[in-house]
This record gives C-alpha cells, sequence and structure tokens, in this order.
C-alpha cells in the first residue's frame, strides 16, 4: 500500500497548517468563478456554425453538463473520501502511487499556469481596449504590464488568507451570475432592433451530410466541454472545508448545476435574439446580441462583463494552484520548503511560485502552445482521477466513503469512456498539441528527483 499522507488540519491546528472555514456557499462560488469565463461568449457561436439547428445546439449544451455533472459525481466521492489538498493528484498517489501522483499533479500546476497566463493577458487586452488612448500610451509594458499588475494584486489578496480570497471569490462569483442572468432577463424581455441585426454578419449553412453532422457535434462537444472545465474548482480545498465529506459533494454537483443551467439559460437567450446564420458568424455572440438590443453601449456592456468573468476565473485559478503545490511537498513528492503555510492559511511560498511562474508565462508569451494543449491536458486530468476511483473501489472496498458516486460503476464508465473519446479526438484533431502534451506529462520523470521529492516508490 502507499502510505496515508497526513490528516487533514483542524481549525485549531497549530500555524503552518491549512485552515478548515469554508462550505458550501463558497464551494458553488470557486465552481461558478472556476468555470465561466471568455468560453461561454465566443462558444454559442462556434456551436451554432458546426450545428446549425436549435435543438442541436441546445442539446449539445446539455450533453456537456450531463458529462459534467456525472464527472462531479465522481469527484464527490473521491473528495469525500480523502479531502485532503493537491487536487487530482491525491487520488493518483493513494491508486497508483509517487510517480503517478507526481506526474498528476506537475500536469495540474502547468496547466493551472498557463491558464493564469492566458486569462492574465486577456483581461491586459480588454483593460486596454476600454482604457483612453492617452492613458494607453503611457503604460508601462502595455497590455502585458496591465496583465503582471492584475497578478500582483489578486497574488496579494490571496496572501492576506484564506478569510479574504474566500470573500473575494464569493464576490466576485455572485457578480458574475446576476450580470449573466440580467442580460438573459434582458434578452427574453426586448427586442432587437431590426437594423442592428441586419448589420451583423451572416453564415451560409448548407445542409450537412450525415458524416459532416457527425464530425460537427464532435467538434462542438469538445467546445461545449472546454467551456465547462472549471468544475472541478472545490476539489483544491478539500482540507479547508469545514465538513468536507458534507460540503464537497454539495459544492461540486451544485456548481455543476449552477453554471449548466445558467448555459442554458444563456443560450437559449442567443437563440431568441439571434436568428442562428447570424448566430454562427459570430466570433463574440453575447456581444453581438447585446449590441443588437443596445447599440453600441451593449456591446461596450459585455466588454465589462468578460472583464467581471476573467477576473473571476482568474481569482479562482491562483486560490487553487499553490493549493497543488502543497499537497505534493506535504506529501513528499516535491521540496518540502513549498508546504509552508502562513498565518492566514495560504500556502505561502507556493503561491509566490504560482505568480513568478505566471508572470515569467506572460511576460514572455511563452504560454501560447501550452495553451493549445490545455484541453488535452484538463481531460487527461479527469481520466486519472475517473481511473483512480475505480481502483480504490476495486483495492479498498471496505474504505470509508461518507459519499458515493450514484449509478457506480455505470456513471464512472460513462464519463471514463466520455473522456478517451475526447482524448482521442483531440489526438486525431490536432495531434501536434496533443503530442506536446504527453511530452509534458512524461517530463515530470526526470523532474521529480530535481525538485527534491523524497516520497519513494511502492506497490499501490
Amino acid at each position: 500500500m502507499v502510505p496515508d499522507p497526513p490528516a487533514p488540519a483542524s481549525p485549531t491546528a497549530p500555524p503552518g497548517q491549512l485552515l478548515q472555514l469554508l462550505g458550501v456557499s463558497f464551494g458553488i462560488a470557486g465552481a461558478v468563478g472556476g468555470t465561466i469565463g471568455a468560453g461561454i461568449l465566443r462558444t454559442p457561436g462556434l456551436v451554432a456554425a458546426q450545428l446549425g439547428q436549435p435543438i442541436l445546439i441546445m442539446a449539445v449544451w446539455l450533453i456537456g453538463g450531463l458529462y459534467a455533472l456525472l464527472g462531479a459525481n465522481v469527484l464527490a466521492e473521491l473528495g469525500a473520501s480523502l479531502p485532503l489538498a493537491g487536487g487530482w493528484a491525491v487520488h493518483a498517489r493513494r491508486a497508483f502511487g509517487p510517480g503517478v501522483g507526481f506526474a498528476v499533479g506537475w500536469t495540474d500546476w502547468i496547466g493551472h499556469c498557463v491558464g493564469i497566463a492566458w486569462v492574465a493577458v486577456t483581461i491586459g487586452e480588454v483593460v486596454d481596449d476600454l482604457l483612453p488612448a492617452t492613458w494607453q500610451a503611457q503604460l508601462p509594458l502595455g497590455e502585458q504590464g496591465i496583465a503582471v499588475a492584475v497578478l500582483v494584486l489578486l497574488a496579494l489578496i490571496q496572501r492576506l488568507g484564506l478569510r479574504a480570497a474566500g470573500t473575494s471569490q464569493n464576490v466576485l462569483s455572485l457578480v458574475k451570475a446576476l450580470a449573466f442572468l440580467g442580460l438573459v432577463v434582458a434578452c427574453f424581455s426586448l427586442q432587437p432592433d431590426p437594423t442592428r441585426l441586419a448589420n451583423l454578419p451572416t453564415a451560409v449553412l448548407p445542409t450537412p451530410s450525415a458524416a459532416d453532422l457527425a464530425i460537427g457535434v464532435v467538434l462542438a462537444l469538445q467546445a461545449v466541454i472546454t467551456t465547462y472545465d472549471g468544475w472541478h474548482s472545490p476539489l483544491y480545498f478539500a482540507e479547508e472545508f469545514e465538513a468536507p465529506e458534507r460540503d464537497l459533494p454539495r459544492s461540486l454537483i451544485g456548481g455543476v448545476l449552477a453554471v449548466l443551467v445558467l448555459y442554458g439559460l444563456i443560450n437559449l437567450a442567443m437563440l431568441r435574439v439571434l436568428p442562428v446564420p447570424q448566430l454562427a458568424a459570430s466570433n463574440l455572440a453575447v456581444a453581438d446580441a447585446a449590441a443588437a438590443l443596445f447599440g453600441a453601449a451593449g456591446r461596450q456592456g459585455i466588454t465589462v462583463l468578460a472583464l467581471v468573468s476573467l477576473v473571476g476565473l482568474i481569482n479562482a485559478s491562483i486560490m487553487a494552484a499553490p493549493r497543488v503545490l502543497y499537497g505534493l511537498a506535504r506529501d513528499g513528492m516535491i521540496t518540502p520548503a513549498l508546504a509552508r503555510v502562513n498565518a492566514g492559511g495560504t500556502p505561502s511560498t507556493a503561491l509566490l511560485l504560482t505568480t513568478l511562474a505566471s508572470v515569467a508565462l506572460v511576460l514572455t508569451g511563452s504560454f501560447s502552445l501550452l495553451l493549445g494543449m490545455a484541453a488535452f491536458l484538463y481531460v487527461a486530468l479527469y481520466l486519472s482521477g475517473f481511473s483512480a476511483l475505480l481502483s480504490l473501489r476495486w483495492r479498498e472496498p471496505d474504505a470509508a466513503r461518507p459519499y458515493r458516486a450514484w449509478g457506480s460503476p455505470w456513471s464512472v464508465l460513462i464519463v471514463l469512456a466520455g473522456s478517451l473519446a475526447f482524448l482521442l479526438g483531440a489526438l486525431l484533431s490536432d495531434p501536434g498539441g496533443s503530442l506536446w502534451a504527453l511530452a509534458l506529462i512524461a517530463a515530470s520523470l526526470p523532474l521529480r528527483p530535481w525538485l527534491g521529492g523524497s516520497a519513494q516508490e511502492s506497490p499501490p
């Protein structure tokens, strides 16, 4: 057996331990904040271009949501059984040993840093567009300077401690959800201006063959599943819930349901305002819908909404990534220095390393290749978790499981098959990015000793 990691810290634990202060409200806010970003602003148009029929468009969004819901159901069992910091690596280590655990944790942390850098750069671009031209010329480093400033500011908030970080995430997620709901209400309450609609681009949608439609469904599902990515965000704070065996499953499943409903309403709203050919031609469907309702002011409002969404997304990622390093360090898979926690309950050294790595990616722009690999890496993480559950169910049938995934093993096998199909599709559609992703995972083998890991391999 792989030795069990140390037990989670209690709220009265000595300094240097994580604090157990979080509840379901934070968990759902973390799921919403970690999922809803720029993707939902762009993806409706991509899906409409592939499918061209409202019923198929809504069906694909529902299937993507059900995939995430089944995944949350599986992850709820793992998280409630092993409520420890470290993300997906915790379960991979328990099921398959320290080598696999480190590879999963390394992949998870790198993926977070890439995502943080990309979102920070996007925030820089959005803010730069909102500023007057005279201000833009005076900004040091331009959009990159804004991105770095946002990263540092959010990292400083995280360094204040778990209470400040959790409150900031709750507020950002609430504002984001209310803003999107306000847009949905406007789409159903108001009529688009025909003149404004006529000025929007229109796509020609030929009748596809059965083969073309099948390919379109696969490509649309890939885009939708990527847009749902982030539903697992509460997992990274498993050790910091007051009652993880109860609160973590509710957070994971409640968060996915909230996002599923919100995404469904947004897509229905887009179809209410934009004819399908115009939706299919739109690179930023939500902005075009707002422009059809409110003109230039509507498009400007969507820019602000995008900014709020991105800040909430990056805040959740900056909060989660250090806890991956903390878990690896605490379990002896990398240097113990990264397991240091300040008085506020923040893994401070891991936060510093995450911030520096993300800033370096922003300044060098070297995350562009990694970004193309991100979807493959994220689904590979899902696959590690689903496989770990099957392994642990078989090897540890009598282990305490405060929550048991409903429909198991079939629900697990469905999401496992879905993940494998997604990875196969990514390998066929983007072989270069997929092979680079596999190379990045393989790079964990020589890196582990260099990073100071001490946990010894043993049979699972």
